[in-house]
């Protein structure tokens, strides 16, 4: 009998298959793992994956560089445990379960109830459970998907929640009202590091405008402000210039109409605004003099009230593009939020038909329709003789079904309007860097929100001095793209309006005087009884529920289900015996990934001393692409700072993307995707685990070409099967 098994030819799919069906019927892996019980642990964390999605070529890339590590230390003699996950919640499955249904989120709780919405987006996330199970076991990754953590269960909320009780217990969340990204065609705000995904903000082509306001008490005199945004030109309510900075006052006509007018701008930029238009210096003033110079009213659609339209100063007005004088609408812009308030200056801000203080732009990214308005409201405070002909305009084509991008805008109607009535000075297209929604693709409008924020800022030093104890792969990604976002970290806009997801679990009263932070359900039916006491609530929805069991059947949603629309109609009682009701805000999703170095383990219910002794945290390593850096990477390591006051994982590899052989990025629009199924079916896994592992640095792109893998089966597997044949003799 032949020692060695002798092979008639180099098919190594079918090698690939035998390897498999050996594997399985010896169950090698999970005994890999039992067979080291008591030995050193090395900590791996899995990053979930969305499985309403199918998975791509670039998963292969991402679980292989994972595989041969923990195989490495197991081979080592380590107990490598790696626990699957899937990620179950946020925009990518309720957009998905949006176009499935033909509805938008403006349809839900009319045409679908919350309550059957929310069950399609349960049954849609596990739609490609099977496909990815079947890759990940084709191509030979190793990890337990036998008992995966699910961020959809209510376990695993009830560790979010706990977490979250830790924040809120050391003061670090608060609710704000504040400027924020905003995605009308999400219908959600977003976060800085969602902002911040790899090709979310990219070169747009749009009009720009450099508009004429019209001094008050000067004949014929006007301060010019550049904006690359004439849609938020009706929501000004004052102009800001730098008080170290030069002014002039120039005489020259405009090139429009040709009239003769007095033009204020930043000396420095006189070359660049007025181009070939003659012109004559008739005054020069520091930005500090001209403060307090009331102007007229822009576009006067709506009157925002008393202090508006006046010259304020501002520290962050340069002179290195457009006039150095900066148009104020304190509704869509941060700075010009900010600066505002410091002076005194109201926003533009209307009244809905609900009595709801709201910015011209409603939440689907257009004008108010006049009709959602307060009838008392546009009564005295809007001229809708000019109004009504752009009262339900969107702001951005992209947001409008009915329009493309070749029907003309919203800005540049307005600059149209502007030119006719000798308010514009300068109309030109701008190529600049605008953010856009990493979900729909749409761009993002900068909004006021009133949310709920966790202030890393607080925690941003400790954050920067644990991130220098992390050995990352390339060094370059720790110092400069992670190093660099923690230096210039912003607070955490948690909240989401949206449904599908883990809903934020604080109970606040109407006045917001009082309000609670549950941290686990045991809290919660202790609180739901008080309420029935106080006569808030009849019964407890969740009395099935048995409290300090904590089995996958207990916790199953026949007993209790911790999602919308189930808590929203839980009313508990404050200490002076006020109702509270729940805010109506989901958490960011990236909130549930980042915890799953405990919610995976039900801690701190089950499992706490895996946490706490160190056997289960933090990881030893993690991988996972660059796009991940301000992603995963960072809520894994921000919420470990803030409750642990520890590094969530000691060493990463950020690997790069797997582009197409062009250097493109795949992608189903441009039809040069690989599909990975066929790829390992032909050549088998072999070969392009092997392909990818050698053809560049694990943190490089990788140009993936097809007959690479067909090369690296030749040369190198076909060298090996010579070798191996002759030995096997």
């Amino acid at each position: 009998m032949k020692k060695f098994k002798e092979y008639s030819g180099l098919h190594l799919s079918d090698v690939n298959k035998e390897m498999l069906n050996r594997w399985k019927e010896l169950d090698v892996f999970h005994k890999s793992v039992a067979t080291r019980e008591g030995k050193p642990s090395f900590v791996f964390y899995e990053g979930p994956p969305s499985a309403n999605g199918m998975p791509g070529i670039h998963h292969v890339m991402g679980r292989t560089i994972k595989d041969v590590f923990c195989r490495y230390k197991t081979m080592q003699g380590f107990q490598v445990n790696r626990k699957a996950g899937w990620d179950t919640h946020g925009l990518p499955v309720e957009l998905g379960v949006e176009k499935a249904l033909g509805i938008t989120k403006e349809d839900i709780g009319s045409k679908i109830s919350v309550d059957d919405y929310n069950a399609a987006c349960r049954k849609d996330v596990l739609k490609y459970t099977k496909e990815w199970e079947d890759l990940t076991t084709k191509m030979g990754y190793w990890v337990d998907m036998n008992d995966p953590y699910i961020t959809y269960d209510n376990r695993y909320i009830e560790t979010l929640w706990w977490l979250l009780k830790q924040l809120y217990n050391k003061n670090l969340l608060y609710k704000g009202y504040t400027i924020q990204p905003f995605s009308p065609a999400a219908g959600t705000g977003l976060s800085t590091h969602e902002l911040n995904q790899p090709g979310c903000y990219r070169d747009v082509k749009d009009t720009t405008c450099v508009a004429q306001f019209k001094l008050k008490n000067e004949e014929n005199t006007y301060f010019l402000a550049w904006t690359t945004t004439p849609w938020t030109l009706p929501s000004n309510t004052a102009l800001c210039v730098g008080p170290t900075i030069d002014y002039v006052k120039v005489k020259t006509q405009n090139p429009y109409t040709k009239e003769i007018c007095n033009l204020i701008l930043a000396e420095n930029l006189l070359g660049a605004v007025m181009g070939k238009n003659e012109y004559e210096v008739l005054d020069r003033k520091k930005g500090s003099e001209l403060a307090g110079i009331a102007y007229e009213q822009l576009i006067p659609w709506v009157n925002p009230g008393e202090g508006a339209f006046k010259v304020i100063t501002g520290d962050f007005v340069t002179t290195e593009d457009g006039t150095g004088i900066v148009h104020i609408a304190p509704t869509f812009g941060a700075d010009d939020d900010r600066v505002a308030k410091q002076n005194g200056v109201p926003p533009m801000l209307l009244i809905d038909k609900d009595g709801n203080r709201q910015p011209m732009v409603d939440r689907t990214g257009k004008f108010f329709r006049i009709e959602d308005l307060s009838a008392d409201f546009v009564a005295s405070n809007v001229n809708t003789e000019l109004y009504a002909e752009y009262a339900g305009r969107y702001v951005k084509n992209a947001y409008d079904s009915t329009l493309t991008d070749d029907d003309t805008t919203l800005d540049v109607d307005i600059c149209v309007m502007l030119k006719q009535q000798g308010l514009a000075y300068k109309i030109e297209k701008h190529v600049h860097n605008y953010p856009h929604c990493w979900r729909t693709d749409k761009p993002v409008l900068y909004y006021p929100l009133d949310s709920w924020f966790i202030k890393t800022t607080a925690c941003r030093e400790e954050m920067m001095s644990l991130n220098d104890t992390i050995n990352w792969k390339p060094q370059s990604t720790g110092t400069g793209r992670f190093g660099k976002w923690l230096e210039n970290l912003q607070d955490w806009n948690l909240s989401r309006s949206r449904y599908w997801g883990t809903p934020l679990p604080i109970w606040r009263s109407e006045d917001g005087t009082e309000e609670i932070c549950i941290g686990s359900v045991e809290e919660l039916v202790a609180e739901i009884e008080k309420s029935i006491a106080a006569g808030f609530m009849t019964e407890n929805p969740y009395k099935n529920f048995k409290v300090g069991e904590y089995t996958a059947d207990n916790y199953a949603v026949k007993n209790i289900d911790l999602h919308r629309p189930y808590v929203d109609g839980i009313v508990l009682v404050s200490a002076s015996g006020k109702p509270m009701k729940r805010e109506l805000d989901l958490i960011d999703v990236w909130f549930d990934s980042g915890a799953m170095p405990y919610a995976q383990l039900h801690y701190p219910f089950e499992n706490a001393d895996l946490i706490d002794s160190g056997t289960n945290f933090p990881a030893d390593f993690i991988s996972e692409g660059v796009d991940q850096t301000r992603g995963w990477f960072f809520t894994l390591h921000a919420i470990s700072t803030m409750v642990k006051g520890s590094v969530a994982f000691k060493s990463v590899i950020s690997n790069g993307l797997v582009l197409d052989k062009n250097g493109n990025k795949m992608s189903k629009r441009l039809g040069n995707g690989v599909d990975p199924f066929s790829s390992i079916e032909k050549y088998g896994s072999d070969p392009l685990r092997w392909y990818m592992m050698t053809n560049a640095s694990p943190w490089d792109n990788l140009k993936f070409d097809i007959e690479g893998v067909e090369e690296v089966r030749r040369k190198f597997f076909g060298t090996l099967y010579n070798t191996y044949s002759f030995f096997s003799l």
